[in-house]
């Protein structure tokens, strides 16, 4: 089965694409610039645009996974254009082309935006509408909500349980890669919103325990 990996060209794009070109599937990679290295890996490299109609891209696509972003150097109207209407559009022509599995990189802090700070607001705003736009699209999803993002080695191990103290809530985008690659293989994750930290949780214990929504 093949799968889009739309934001391809981000650090957990990339990640995310070379795991799954190693494991041996087909994957179409969606960037806004040429990619090389996605080439290389063995990914069908798309050069297309969130903010322009990219539906052709779903053709054939019987998985998708959402990691784009606008990045953290952009303004609110880029991430409102982005991480907001780029991801309404995708889950629609998603739904549209009948795919069967939707993963969504979101973000801690989704769940209650309010909670959070006030200087990053309008993004967890724009994760949580996306979000709730994925769970009443009727496609089959799975919702990630990793903490902060860490430039490490994958660890291997998480948790889906958000620790009190917000400077444990962290996680390596190797160890996000790795679990959204396990949630395409396993239905079990279907349907699920995933808080997901460093912790010590094998991937298969994690994701047959009961999600923290």
């Amino acid at each position: 089965m093949s799968t889009l990996i739309i934001g391809a060209g981000g650090q957990i794009g990339r990640l995310l694409t070379r795991d799954l070109c190693q494991a041996g599937d087909e994957v179409r990679a969606m960037v806004r610039t040429p990619n090389p290295e996605l080439q290389t890996l063995g990914a069908e490299v798309c050069i297309s645009d969130l903010e322009q109609d990219f539906s052709h891209l779903f053709n054939g696509c019987q998985k998708v996974v959402f990691s784009a972003g606008s990045g953290a150097k952009t303004g609110a109207d880029k991430t409102i254009l982005v991480d907001l209407w780029g991801a309404i559009k995708a889950i629609d022509y998603a739904a549209q082309a009948g795919v069967k599995h939707f993963v969504m990189i979101s973000s801690r802090g989704a769940e209650n935006p309010d909670k959070g700070p006030a200087a990053i607001k309008h993004y967890a705003v724009c994760k949580k509408l996306a979000d709730d736009h994925l769970i009443r699209s009727q496609l089959p999803f799975t919702i990630l909500r990793p903490g902060r993002l860490l430039n490490e080695p994958a660890r291997g191990t998480i948790s889906t349980t958000l620790p009190t103290d917000p400077e444990q809530q962290v996680i390596t985008r190797a160890d996000v890669a790795a679990v959204a690659a396990f949630c395409l293989q396993n239905t079990s994750a279907q349907n699920a919103i995933y808080p997901l930290v460093n912790g010590e949780q094998t991937l298969s214990d994690a994701f047959l325990s009961e999600p923290d929504n």
